[in-house]
């Protein structure tokens, strides 16, 4: 049993093969308490694996995982009690409303208190009367995401929460990922949305083909993907001084604007703007998506 209270989440070389194909392999990561951590890649990079093995869900090849301290296997019971789940494809009974079964799953929680339950409700737009078989694929995931906070869970797990949510209710469900934070509870969220990892997480996981391609800060992913600038000058300035800078690229001018490519640290390229008069400088910071992919096409020879 892990003794740091910190670590909500610890893996120690997670492997998973479904016979002779790897779902995920040598996986180690840690989650601390309070944070928001975003796990990403495309589909069938393994992140359901990863999650259905926190869960207990599948057991490991080798390795393995802990939640609270607790291994994820033996101290299963324990954690479920204390995780808010939102699996991947979300199976619900039909014949249900949603009232009945977020009642139902209230019952086997304990201590849910009802009245939060119709205010997430109200907050996501979610009508509890209507049978479940009669809901839009969105609408389910709402009661999806109801029976995930509902208990207020130290731990809130999310396999691509937004899927299926239109644009408004994506940016309540980002307020509510900023509320659980607040609160000191910590949320795994997978997702293959990058902006949305963007707007709310701490920390990312790059998982690709079953491996981890990096854990690093939102920031520090950022500040690792080329920027594009453009520079104002009073005049036109000669693009060879810029050519030769490190780290620069793809110099054009037009119409005293300098257009060009900057790969990690700006210093350089600043220091050789201000040898001229600059009006101004903007900009354009890299996405996510576009860091995401810098590391997704590296050494594609291994994958």
């Amino acid at each position: 049993m892990v003794t740091d209270q910190n670590t909500i989440i610890h893996t120690s070389m997670l492997t998973k093969f479904y016979g002779k194909y790897r779902g995920i392999e040598d996986v180690n990561l840690d989650v601390k308490r309070g944070e928001v951590f975003g796990y990403l890649g495309p589909n069938g990079a393994g992140k359901t694996t990863t999650i259905r093995t926190f869960m207990d869900y599948i057991r490991p090849t080798r390795g393995n995982a802990t939640i609270f301290g607790f291994d994820s296997r033996r101290g299963s019971i324990e954690t479920r009690r204390r995780i808010g789940y939102l699996p991947g494809e979300l199976s619900i009974y039909g014949n249900l409303t949603g009232t009945e079964l977020l009642r139902f799953a209230a019952n086997l929680r304990q201590g849910v208190e009802w009245s939060y339950v119709t205010t997430l409700a109200q907050r996501l737009d979610c009508d509890l009367t209507r049978r479940l078989r009669t809901l839009s694929h969105g609408n389910r995931q709402k009661i999806g995401l109801i029976q995930a906070f509902m208990h207020k869970p130290e731990l809130v797990i999310l396999d691509e929460p937004t899927n299926g949510l239109d644009p408004l209710i994506q940016q309540e469900f980002y307020r509510l990922i900023l509320e659980t934070k607040s609160d000191g509870r910590t949320v795994f969220l997978s997702s293959h949305i990058l902006p949305e990892v963007e707007r709310v997480c701490d920390r990312v996981g790059i998982i690709r083909n079953g491996k981890l391609a990096a854990v690093e800060t939102v920031e520090t992913l950022k500040s690792r993907a080329l920027r594009r600038l453009d520079i104002h000058f009073a005049q036109a300035v000669p693009i060879e001084r810029f050519n030769t800078v490190p780290g620069v690229r793809n110099v054009t001018m037009h119409d005293n604007v300098l257009h060009c490519e900057v790969i990690g640290s700006l210093d350089a390229c600043v220091k050789a703007a201000a040898k001229f008069e600059v009006v101004n400088i903007v900009s354009h910071e890299p996405s996510l998506e576009e860091i995401f992919l810098a590391y997704y096409s590296q050494d594609k020879s291994n994958a």
